[in-house]
């Protein structure tokens, strides 16, 4: 039988268990103890891992892995589960952190526009000598120089860009 929790992660985004709409962080979270951030541990390592198998590796019934997981869930601690991607291996071989520098308060309007990028993998809003920094992943180099020149370059709020192509990547284990 699926387990049921990574079901309710379908519903749709800016909602809460039930349909009920949310606000852009979700109800407040409430505090988290050694078992929380054990079962959140376990979960970032093996997204896959059956709430019996998290239940015993941490020490309580399956009953309470269920209902904290669940918790996790509502709370917005827990936004999703995902696949770590070898993105050379899956067909997006070049690589790139972008920093835009944009229109003062035109976050939201730029980061729709973002969002809708093909291969756009992570975007922070953030401090310094740039506003935004992008990550993405294209098949090639000739695909990204048009992502650059062609798409991001005709937002009318990004006043400039800065490519910084990846060499290698690797993924640090959660526990460290």
């Amino acid at each position: 039988m699926a387990e049921t929790w990574e079901r309710e992660l379908a519903q749709p985004p800016g909602t809460a268990p039930g349909g009920a709409p949310q606000g852009p962080q979700g109800p407040p979270a409430r505090p988290l103890d050694s078992i929380d951030r054990d079962i959140l541990r376990i979960l970032q390592t093996d997204g896959r891992a059956s709430i019996r198998s998290v239940a015993e590796r941490v020490h309580v019934s399956r009953a309470n892995a269920y209902a904290r997981i669940n918790r996790l869930i509502d709370d917005g601690v827990i936004r999703g589960f995902s696949a770590r991607v070898n993105h050379e291996r899956a067909g997006q071989g070049a690589s790139a952190y972008i920093t835009l520098k944009i229109v003062q308060n035109s976050w939201r309007t730029v980061r729709e526009q973002l969002q809708a990028l093909p291969g756009a993998a992570h975007i922070a809003l953030v401090s310094g000598d740039f506003d935004v920094l992008l990550l993405v992943h294209t098949p090639d180099n000739r695909t990204l120089r048009e992502l650059v020149l062609t798409k991001l370059q005709s937002i009318p709020e990004v006043l400039s860009t800065r490519t910084l192509l990846v060499f290698e990547e690797t993924d640090l284990d959660p526990d460290h």
